[in-house]
């Protein structure tokens, strides 16, 4: 965790559902400290009542925003305002958008060209364009744990993984473990391979980020990397002692 980056969480309110604002201030402390959080929205609608307990547990600040004109969103456009002159404060090193809507493509762009690494967080139905805008995409469904009943069934279809492959919270979905999702590790190991075809596993992780900002193991059941890939079958892995350090280091190949 990166205690000592400073970050701007920006909610929109108007987007978002209360429900997993526990799990997803959680998430974004992985990533550093929340300096500034503010949500946003018309808090005159019964709509947003569930949020306002919460924003008291959490230390979130709600920014009004009437709704001058029917059809218009308002929201969108104090969020924009509200990010730009975080920016130019230079407050804060990193942003943190939360919502699901596209209008939000440009402003991840905009802190993207100032140097500013963007962090989103919002919907399976968010838009692709805002997505790819972003640094890093995080869907909000999968920051919610896996009960046991649900892993139960979905491990049904797994016999040959181990104990040790499936985590206590999460659980690998055969679905949506494609071609596709095999051959984007497999072409990010081989860009990263030297001559004896390894590749450390912490840049595989970097790239695959790179190449695709909504890339997450736990979009495939699985709260890492290595359990996805052990998972597929289609790649070696390795453990390696790392000199004096206590930690060691993985490397994965291409079968």
């Amino acid at each position: 965790m990166e205690t000592d980056i400073r970050l701007a969480v920006l909610i929109d309110g108007d987007n978002i559902p209360s429900a997993y604002v526990k799990e997803m201030m959680e998430e974004i402390a992985k990533y550093g400290n929340p300096t500034i959080k503010r949500i946003y929205g018309d808090w005159t609608r019964p709509g947003l009542a569930k949020w306002k307990d919460l924003l008291l547990e959490n230390a979130i600040t709600p920014i009004q925003q009437y709704g001058y004109t029917t059809g218009k969103n308002a929201t969108d456009s104090a969020m924009i305002i509200d990010a730009m002159d975080v920016l130019y404060s230079e407050k804060v090193d990193w942003f943190c958008i939360v919502s699901s809507d596209s209008d939000f493509t440009r402003l991840a762009t905009r802190l993207r060209e100032a140097w500013m690494k963007v962090y989103g967080i919002g919907e399976k139905k968010t838009p692709k364009p805002f997505i790819v805008a972003c640094d890093k995409f995080i869907y909000i469904e999968i920051l919610k744990p896996i009960t046991k009943d649900t892993l139960k069934k979905k491990v049904k279809k797994w016999e040959k993984i181990t104990p040790e492959i499936i985590s206590e919270t999460q659980a690998p979905s055969v679905d949506i473990i494609t071609p596709e999702l095999i051959r984007l590790i497999s072409t990010t190991v081989y860009d990263l391979s030297g001559d004896d075809g390894w590749s450390f596993l912490w840049d595989v992780g970097a790239l695959l980020q790179k190449k695709q900002p909504n890339f997450d193991p736990r979009n495939y059941g699985f709260n890492k990397l290595t359990p996805l890939l052990a998972a597929t079958w289609v790649f070696d892995i390795v453990e390696r002692e790392s000199g004096n350090s206590r930690y060691k280091i993985i490397y994965v190949k291409n079968k």
